[in-house]
């Protein structure tokens, strides 16, 4: 039994096998997870049905596992800003650049082979989408093996 907030087991295998500056995409309930995900990224499905499991509710999960470089949004074709990525920035927090981009180009970035998962969710809201790079962990001071 773990004492860890993330129990779901190939989810925590898939992110063990990650690494700094691989991409982690949290795909919203609309988002195409066969089409628009790179062949070689590991598929983890948590849409049980619309509007449960919440990219916020994973993405809440994740940062408790993982140290986040950077995040980035699928911004809506009108430009405009959700109103639930403040959300997503808080969670984050500060030091973590929050960027957006273009429909098309967001899914040319999750078809790169620098995309290591797809975590379906089932948020139906609209431009939920959020890809996390992976950032690296601090190194412990006097770790390295002696030359």
């Amino acid at each position: 039994m773990l004492r860890y907030p993330l129990l779901h087991p190939p989810l925590i295998g898939a992110l063990a096998a990650t690494g700094h500056g691989s991409h982690v995409l949290i795909a919203d309930a609309n988002y195409a997870h066969t089409t628009n995900v790179h062949p070689g990224a590991e598929r983890i499905y948590l849409n049980l049905r619309p509007g449960l499991i919440m990219v916020d509710e994973i993405l809440a999960t994740l940062i408790t596992a993982v140290p986040v470089e950077s995040a980035t949004t699928m911004r809506p074709d009108d430009g405009s800003t959700p109103a639930f990525w403040a959300r997503y920035q808080e969670a984050l927090g500060p030091d973590v650049p929050f960027i957006s981009s273009g429909r098309h180009e967001f899914y040319e970035t999750c078809l790169q082979p620098g995309l290591a998962i797809c975590v379906a969710s089932g948020d139906d809201r609209h431009y939920a989408n959020l890809l996390l790079t992976i950032g690296a962990t601090p190194g412990r001071p006097g770790s390295a093996l002696p030359g």
